[in-house]
């Protein structure tokens, strides 16, 4: 699952590439229908669910439902990330690789709707103040308040360290 501001920047194809295994159902995140219907998440795997908002224009959903997506409204405004999951579990999707961006990560922490996070250390440095980062949005400025993470297990892959949490309050 990803975030509008992801899909719009990056324009990804959340396909299984580099293993073998079955593509996954690709969730997009897009309160106000801005995905693009000829965008690469939309092509090439089972199917494309694009979450939207009772706000977004129905000119917009009807495109993404003529491009083979499969568009859910919740909420009224913004998409109620709660619903959403409620959605897709009656939909049979039961686990979910939530890979932002970072407002979209920030919304489903501070929902306390994520469960684990795992984190990758790659030998590139990368950053800037344009620069995506983690979680974005409002956040947590102080400590006391911080979203509790707690190691279960790491691991090398390739050169890279990687970490799985547990998130905890």
């Amino acid at each position: 699952m990803v975030g509008i501001g992801t899909q719009l920047h990056d324009n990804p194809r959340l396909t299984v590439r580099f293993v073998k295994g079955k593509d996954p159902v690709r969730i997009i995140v897009d309160s106000r229908a801005r995905t693009h219907p000829r965008s690469r998440i939309l092509f090439g795997a089972e199917g494309t669910i694009v979450a939207v908002s009772k706000s977004a224009p129905r000119h917009r959903t009807r495109r993404l439902e003529r491009a083979g997506a499969q568009v859910i409204t919740c909420g009224e405004k913004k998409v109620n990330l709660g619903l959403l999951l409620q959605r897709l579990r009656k939909m049979k999707i039961k686990r979910l690789l939530l890979e932002g961006g970072g407002r979209l990560n920030w919304s489903m922490l501070n929902a306390r709707l994520v469960d684990e996070v795992h984190v990758t250390l790659a030998p590139r440095i990368v950053g800037g103040v344009e620069a995506t980062t983690l979680v974005e949005g409002t956040g947590i400025s102080k400590m006391g308040n911080a979203i509790k993470l707690f190691l279960k297990n790491v691991a090398r892959n390739d050169g890279e360290l990687v970490l799985n949490y547990s998130v905890h309050g």
